[in-house]
């Protein structure tokens, strides 16, 4: 009996996704997504995130997710077909991805917590450049970074803005975050860091009046912060589902050689 017996179906809005889930619809019985062993994704990378953040939002233990492209680029997704699922999930490979958790002080005084898949940015608000003390396991490793902003990625979304912020792969089970700079100014040749996936990260905005600066975790954003502290949130792990001539680790190592 295949394992993941009960499935739900979900599908992005875009014209792609609905065609696809139409052309699903009549394969399974499918279930609520309450009630499901494994969930079926129909979309892009951007629409699997919204998914993974909806199954953090739940009370009960995470399902696996399998994701199919219709969307651009499908690095968390597996290939669509609309046939074969069954044998798919049966040989599916399954990959933990530990989701960041971001608490993060406004001006106002509010705190906001944030979860992220991928990364968590700061970002600049306005045509000033943000100044931000950056401190790590509650040592202060950079007193000032003038930037557009900074961002800490996992392995999961290392090949995602972190990338084309120049900031290192991460191979999946690494245990490494990437602290990566966007533009840096001053000091101008900091390409950023990584560390141990046990590290605390506290960025402190200095100047929030002058020099706003926003909080976004994945889709998520606050905007005019004080302060932001980001760990492994290792009690929501989350499951995704690959095929295996198309596991998530081997894209990840594969990016490494694309130019």
């Amino acid at each position: 009996m295949n394992r993941y017996e009960r499935r739900a179906l979900l599908a992005s809005p875009t014209a792609p996704a609905q065609a696809a889930a139409r052309e699903l619809a009549d394969s399974a019985d499918w279930v609520d997504p309450q009630d499901a062993d494994v969930i079926i994704a129909l979309g892009g990378d951007g629409y699997m995130l919204q998914v993974l953040h909806r199954m953090l939002d739940r009370r009960k233990p995470a399902v696996p997710v399998f994701g199919m492209n219709l969307g651009t680029v499908g690095f968390l997704m597996n290939e669509w077909r609309d046939h074969g699922l069954d044998d798919r999930l049966a040989r599916a490979k399954p990959f933990q991805v530990v989701p960041l958790i971001a608490t993060v002080t406004a001006a106002d005084g509010r705190v906001h917590h944030l979860s992220a898949i991928n990364e968590v940015s700061l970002l600049r608000e306005t045509r000033q450049t943000a100044k931000l003390e950056i401190t790590v396991n509650e040592r202060v490793v950079m007193p000032e970074l003038a930037c557009d902003g900074v961002l800490v990625a996992t392995p999961a979304g290392s090949t995602a803005y972190n990338l084309s912020a120049q900031g290192p792969i991460l191979p999946l089970g690494s245990n490494l975050l990437a602290l990566t700079p966007i533009s840096p100014f001053r000091p101008r040749r900091w390409r950023g860091a990584i560390l141990t996936d046990k590290a605390r990260i506290t960025m402190r905005v200095l100047d929030p009046a002058k020099r706003p600066v926003s909080a976004v975790a994945d889709q998520h954003e606050v905007r005019e912060i004080r302060e932001l502290s980001i760990g492994m949130d290792r009690s929501r792990e989350l499951t995704l589902l690959f095929d295996p001539e198309h596991a998530l680790d081997d894209r990840i190592t594969m990016e490494q050689f694309i130019g």
